[in-house]
C-alpha cells in the first residue's frame, strides 16, 4: 500500500492562505474592537480580557465542525507609552492591576488568531484621545507609518513586480536583495527625517505552522553582537515589526513581572505536580503560540506552576522591555504573504488619516521617496469582478502611498486566489 504523501502547508496550496486570511480577517476585526475601547482612565487590564474574549468569540465561528485546531495566536495586549513588548497585566497583581490608559498616550495594541496552525498577528499604535495629534507624538506617529511603509517594500523580492521585455525582466531578478544593514540604513533616513529613532533589535520573523519564530529574521538597528539571518523569500509569510522611538531607540528590562510566556519545543522531566498540570494546560490549550498567565484557568495556580516551565526551558517567558530614557515608543506588526504577485498584507493595521498628525517635519530623501512610490504587488489583471467603486483620492502622492495600497489589496489578493485556482 502506498504510504499517504505529506501534508503540503506551504502557500502553494490555496488552502494555506485561506486559513491565513481567515485568520488575518478575524484579527483586524477584533483589533478594531480593541481600539474603541482605549479611552482615557480605562483599565488595561479590563481592555485585555475584552479583547480575548472576542477573539475567541471570533475564531468559534469559523470552520465549525472542521477537525483543525484553531484559536488565539497571540493574546490582546496594551503596551502603554514607554513599553516596547506586549503588556498584559494579571488579576492578581493588584497594582499593574489598575493600570489605567492616560489621555494624550501612546498605546500599542497586538493580538493574533490562528486556523490550524496558521497565525496572523497585527499591532496598532493609537494617541488616547487623540483626534487631532501634533508636535513630537505626530512626528512618532508619522515616522513609524512610513518607515512601516518602506521596510514592506524592502521587503519585496529583486524583479518579482518587473514588467518589460524577457531582458529587462531577468536584469531585474538578477539585482542583488537589500541586505539587513541596508535595511536599517534606508529606515533611519525616515525615522530621522522626524527626529526619531528606531527601536533597537525589532525584529522581523518568519512565520510557519504552528511557528511564529521560525529559521529567519530580520533584525533592525541590531545592538552590539545581534544580527540577523536570512531575507524574504517567494513563497514565505512574515511577520514585519516597526518600532519607533522619539528617543534613542536603546531599550531596558523593566521591573514588571513577566507574564506573556510560550512554550518551546525542548522536552525536561519536570518534578514539581503544579508544573506538570501547568505544562499539561498551556500544550491543550495553546499549543505553541504566545499566551498570558492570566488566560489560565487557575491564574494564581499557573504563577507557581510555570516557574520550573521555564526553569526547564520547556516555557519561555518574554522579559518586559521597555525604553531607557522614558521616551515614547510606536509600534506596528504586519503579517504578510510573498506570492508571484507581490506582497500581500494579510493583517494590517488600520489606514491612518495622515492629516489627523500635524507636523513641520516631512522625507526629503531622494532614494527614500522613490522606494515609497513603488507598489507592493502587480496590478490587478483586469477580469471582470462585481466591485464597488473607489473614491479617488486628492492627497499628496507621498501621504497616499498606504491608503492607495491598501484599496489595491482584496483586488490583488482576488486575483492571486484565481489564478492558484487555475494551477490547481
Amino acid at each position: 500500500m502506498a504510504e499517504e504523501a505529506p501534508a503540503d502547508y506551504s502557500l502553494s496550496n490555496p488552502d494555506t492562505l485561506t486559513k491565513y486570511k481567515t485568520a488575518a480577517q478575524i484579527s483586524q476585526k477584533v483589533l478594531e474592537e480593541v481600539k474603541k475601547l482605549c479611552t482615557e482612565g480605562t483599565k488595561i487590564l479590563e481592555i485585555c480580557q475584552k479583547g480575548d474574549k472576542i477573539l475567541d468569540d471570533e475564531v468559534a465561528k469559523v470552520f465549525k465542525g472542521k477537525k483543525i485546531s484553531k484559536g488565539i495566536s497571540h493574546p490582546c495586549t496594551v503596551s502603554p507609552s514607554i513599553y516596547v513588548t506586549p503588556y498584559t497585566p494579571l488579576v492578581s497583581d493588584a497594582e499593574e492591576a489598575g493600570t489605567v490608559l492616560k489621555a494624550d498616550e501612546v498605546v500599542k495594541i497586538q493580538l493574533g488568531a490562528q486556523i490550524d496552525g496558521f497565525g496572523a498577528i497585527v499591532c496598532d499604535t493609537v494617541v488616547v484621545g487623540g483626534n487631532e495629534v501634533t508636535g513630537r507624538a505626530a512626528d512618532l506617529m508619522l515616522a513609524t507609518h512610513y518607515a512601516n511603509e518602506l521596510l514592506l517594500r524592502l521587503m519585496v523580492p529583486p524583479g518579482l513586480l518587473a514588467t518589460g521585455t524577457e531582458e529587462e525582466t531577468k536584469k531585474a531578478q538578477a539585482q542583488k536583495p537589500y541586505s539587513q544593514s541596508k535595511i536599517t540604513n534606508l529606515l533611519e533616513k525616515v525615522v530621522k527625517s522626524y527626529d526619531c529613532n528606531l527601536v533597537e533589535n525589532t525584529t522581523c520573523w518568519l512565520f510557519g505552522r504552528n511557528e511564529i519564530e521560525d529559521k529567519k529574521k530580520i533584525i533592525l538597528a541590531p545592538g552590539e553582537g545581534i544580527k540577523g539571518e536570512g531575507l524574504a523569500e517567494l513563497g514565505e509569510v512574515w511577520g514585519v515589526e516597526m518600532g519607533v522611538s522619539t528617543g534613542s531607540g536603546k531599550v531596558k528590562s523593566l521591573p514588571n513581572r513577566p507574564t506573556l510566556h510560550r512554550r518551546t519545543t525542548t522536552t525536561y522531566g519536570l518534578k514539581r505536580p503544579s508544573s506538570r498540570a501547568t505544562l499539561s494546560e498551556i500544550k491543550k490549550r495553546f499549543g505553541t503560540f504566545p499566551f498570558s498567565l492570566r488566560q489560565l484557568e487557575d491564574e494564581r495556580a499557573g504563577k507557581v506552576g510555570i516557574v520550573e516551565c521555564v526553569r526547564g526551558g520547556v516555557v519561555r517567558q518574554y522579559e518586559v522591555i521597555g525604553s531607557t530614557d522614558g521616551e515614547p515608543v510606536s509600534r506596528l506588526f504586519t503579517t504578510v504573504a510573498i506570492t508571484k504577485n507581490g506582497l500581500q498584507r494579510l493583517a494590517v493595521p488600520s489606514t491612518p488619516n495622515l492629516e489627523q498628525y500635524k507636523s513641520d517635519k516631512k522625507i526629503t530623501d531622494e532614494e527614500v521617496l522613490k522606494i515609497l512610490e513603488q507598489p507592493l504587488a502587480k496590478p490587478s489583471s483586469g477580469k471582470p469582478k462585481n466591485k464597488k467603486k473607489k473614491k479617488k483620492s486628492a492627497k499628496k502622492p507621498a501621504a497616499n502611498v498606504a491608503k492607495k495600497e491598501a484599496e489595491e489589496e482584496d483586488d490583488d489578493e482576488d486575483d492571486d486566489d484565481e489564478d492558484d485556482d487555475d494551477d490547481e
